[in-house]
């Protein structure tokens, strides 16, 4: 768990968002609602197929923009 030292003459708020952008980078808010319920191993080879076919999709969807962008390029 991370944590913050508050530092002399800081504001609590300043603090508290330090806080949590470290939690955000240590993954702590993921790993907390990952582990909420059980998820069963079908579920999750689901869950992560279907993140491998956004990840595809979105990767594809760039080339077509490149490819498009270099053929405007040309003219």
């Amino acid at each position: 768990m991370p944590g913050v030292r508050v530092k002399e003459g800081e504001s609590f708020e300043r603090a508290l968002r330090r806080f949590k952008k470290r939690c955000e980078k240590a993954g702590v808010l993921s790993d907390l609602r990952k582990h909420q319920h059980f998820e069963k191993p079908s579920e999750r080879k689901k869950r992560k197929r279907s993140a491998a076919r956004r990840k595809l999709r979105k990767l594809k969807l760039k080339q077509i923009k490149q490819a498009r962008r270099g053929r405007k390029a040309g003219r």
